[in-house]
Formats: structure tokens, sequence, C-alpha cells
């Protein structure tokens, strides 16, 4: 999930800055990488301030990781592709806007949870657990229109609105590290673009006859 704009570090309080801090820096540099010395350098507090609202680095991840999924639900909230009547294009919608949205560095527009997920599953549970729960709630936003599209079409299989709604993220979150292991954004957006045409051979459309 993506993108929460950076925001300059003298704005909110100590805590705000260093979640702030610690969004732009991790997706940088990754989890081991980023100290509590560069947390605390970006977001101009104290060692006490950073200690005193987190007790611990492992804490701060965690914390990290709800931050993100609070600001990433307002923002996909408030994005256009909840405007479209048909249930089917709203899904779609929601496919070119993870498209349109990657631009930038690639620290900018890669999901947060999902690079630290991938690094610290094994040693650090509770950190893992705050990703997957940020990940999977974000997935569970699109079941109900994958469910309404299927009921109006008529389309039955063996697959679900859940499983399908984890498979945008498959391919997203597969897609961030195509980006990063060939430093290049195109091979992400290729990702989303076989996606929309996997979703659309599903519903058995084509982009002349999706509505």
């Amino acid at each position: 999930m993506s993108r929460p704009t950076k925001q300059s570090p003298e704005r909110g309080n100590a805590r705000t800055r260093l979640l702030e801090a610690a969004r732009d820096i991790i997706r940088a540099k990754g989890f081991a990488a980023t100290t509590v010395d560069d947390l605390c350098k970006a977001a101009d507090v104290t060692k006490g301030a950073f200690f005193h609202n987190f007790g611990s680095k492992e804490a701060l991840g965690v914390a990290v990781a709800e931050f993100w999924a609070e600001t990433t639900s307002r923002f996909f909230e408030a994005a256009p592709y909840h405007a479209q009547a048909d249930p089917l294009e709203r899904v779609l919608a929601y496919i070119a806007f993870r498209k349109a949205i990657i631009v930038g560095d690639l620290s900018e527009f890669t999901c947060l949870v999902g690079t630290m997920a991938q690094e610290i599953y094994a040693s650090s549970p509770d950190i893992r657990d705050a990703c997957g729960r940020s990940i999977f709630g974000h997935a569970a936003t699109l079941e109900a229109d994958i469910e309404m599209a299927r009921r109006a079409r008529g389309i039955t299989g063996d697959w679900t609105a859940e499983s399908l709604a984890r498979h945008t993220q498959t391919i997203i979150q597969g897609g961030f590290v195509l980006a990063k292991a060939g430093d290049n954004p195109e091979l992400a957006r290729e990702s989303l673009d076989h996606l929309d045409r996997y979703i659309r051979h599903l519903f058995h459309v084509t982009k002349d006859n999706a509505a």
C-alpha cells in the first residue's frame, strides 16, 4: 500500500514525527538498517523522546505498521475509484489507481508493511502480525465490490471474493519486489496491467464491454 506524502519534521508532536520518519526511512533502508539515531535525527527529537514514546525499536516497528494502516486507509477511502457506479468498474479503477500512484523514487511508492514483513517475518512476530493486519485489512476493502460484481454477472468458480482480494495484494506486493530488484518502477506497472487483464478474463469482459 501507498502512498502518503512526506511531511516536514516540524509538523506534529514527537511521536508523530518519529512515525513519519520511520515510514520514510524504513522504506528506503529497511528495518534492520534503520537506527534509533537515524529516526531521532530525521524527526528532530532526542533519544529520550524516542524511548518515552516507544520503549524499544520493535515497539516502534509495531506502531509504524499501525500508523501506516491508519494513514493509508484514509488515503484510499478518499481515492477516486469509489465514484464508479458499477462494482467491477470500481475494482478495475482501483487497479488503475494503484498503477497511477507508482511515481517517484522506489522508496516513495513501495509499501512500508510489505517491506517490513519480508524482512522480519521470522525474527519479530509482533511486527509481522501488525504488517499482516495492515495488508489483509486493505485487501478486505475490495471484497464487497468483487462479490457484487460476481453476483451481478453470474460468475461462478472455485474462488471467492476474499481470495481474489488477497490476490490483488499478492500482485501489487510482488510488483514492488520486482521494481526493487530491477531498479525499475515500470516492472510494478507491468504487473498491474496483467492484473487488470486477469480480472477482465475472470469476469468475461474486455475494455470495450466492461460497463
